[in-house]
């Protein structure tokens, strides 16, 4: 039975994302139950593992700009895709971008800073929130892979200690050179395409986009009369520390992760009905992450199912748990998860139920997203979903 929201909970009233499937919450979503992807060929002047990228159509920027403000490429990209989707949550939301109330919570991972120089790494949350008209200088969140994610529990975080009673919380970045020399480089990037968890499994593709969603508390949300999505009912994190690059192999972190947003939501393993996972498609990666959710769930009827949207939507780095848990909170409210693209042969011993070729349904109204970044940071968040969502 799908709950309702209770005075102390925490209410998602707003989100939006923009992605290489589009930039509509329920666009995207359809296309992702339809196994749609963003792969592109995308040139480079130097040799790498693959020349396929998920990048977002190019728009027009945001907003004009004299030419002595004019900003280099890779910037203006991480400024476009950050203005669109920022002002497109507070839409959503009923919240004007001015609402001197309301806080923001900016996540990246480098954004475009290994290309381009910047004063510093928060430059670009500061232009964005100066173009949406938001009158706060915002908090940056840069933990590689769980960036977004962080930023939400970070935003949570603010309404928890009465702070705020709103913040717009996610993440944006986009897909440059130096990112993709890099992952090559690593062998970190497939070959081919991203298939996680599938026996052939070799490496993930470099995507972009954004996403953000609006955390308010449950009276300020009662009081403004606002649409709820869903409540965000834990989060937790942790950090094992074992390299730059490589997850702990035992899963112990990863675990810890899942078991603190459990418990700081008051639930337990036998609520979660879907997991939305990291699912890299590098063959370290999706070991660890089916270690832990074997460790986490075991196996059986009432397991929860999982799925995952790298393989479409590319590994799109500091936004990924952003646009993560928006696809999280649209499976909660459909009852149902899109096929993991590139996913065909499971690889041997995955414990949970997956989603191969076809949309999958399930019962259950609490899920969670979990985020695994470079430098050992696990991130997890549960979403339940609640009566009358307003997006059915």
């Amino acid at each position: 039975m799908a709950t309702v929201p209770g005075p102390a909970d925490i209410c998602v009233t707003g989100m939006a994302w923009t992605t290489p499937l589009g930039d509509t919450l329920d666009g995207v979503w359809q296309r992702l139950l339809a196994g749609d992807h963003g792969l592109r060929d995308t040139p480079s002047p130097y040799p790498l593992r693959t020349t396929l990228a998920a990048t977002v159509p190019r728009q027009s920027p945001a907003t004009r700009q004299s030419p002595a403000t004019q900003q280099s490429p890779a910037t203006q990209r991480q400024l476009d895709l950050g203005v669109q989707t920022l002002s497109a949550a507070f839409d959503c939301a009923g919240l004007d971008p001015g609402e001197p109330s309301a806080r923001l919570v900016c996540g990246t991972s480098y954004g475009p800073f290994l290309d381009e120089p910047a004063g510093s790494c928060d430059d670009w949350a500061v232009e964005t929130a100066r173009r949406v008209g938001h009158p706060h200088r915002p908090v940056c969140v840069s933990t590689a892979c769980s960036a977004g994610s962080d930023a939400i529990l970070v935003g949570a975080e603010l309404i928890r200690c009465g702070s705020t009673e709103v913040c717009v919380a996610g993440g944006v970045d986009v897909v440059t050179q130096a990112k993709r020399l890099g992952h090559s480089a690593l062998g970190t990037m497939s070959e081919d395409r991203l298939r996680a968890f599938d026996a052939r499994h070799d490496g993930m593709v470099p995507g972009e986009g954004a996403a953000f969603l609006v955390l308010e508390s449950a009276r300020s949300a009662r009081e403004r009369g606002a649409p709820v999505y869903a409540i965000l009912r834990g989060t937790g994190s942790s950090n094992d520390a074992t390299g730059l690059t490589n997850p702990d192999p035992s899963g112990d972190s990863v675990t810890l992760a899942v078991r603190r947003c459990l418990a700081s939501g008051g639930s337990t393993v036998d609520r979660v009905a879907v997991v939305s996972a990291h699912a890299t498609g590098t063959p370290v990666n999706d070991a660890v992450e089916s270690a832990s959710l074997a460790r986490l769930f075991g196996a059986g009827a009432a397991a929860p199912v999982v799925f995952a949207t790298k393989g479409a939507l590319g590994h799109s780095l500091g936004a990924t748990g952003a646009i993560e848990a928006v696809a999280l909170i649209l499976a909660l409210r459909d009852g149902r998860i899109p096929p993991v693209y590139g996913l065909d042969t499971p690889m041997p011993g995955f414990p949970l139920p997956l989603a191969a070729g076809a949309p999958r349904h399930f019962s259950g109204d609490a899920g969670i997203s979990l985020t695994i970044g470079f430098g050992g940071f696990n991130t997890c968040l549960l979403f339940e979903r609640i009566d009358g969502d307003p997006g059915r």
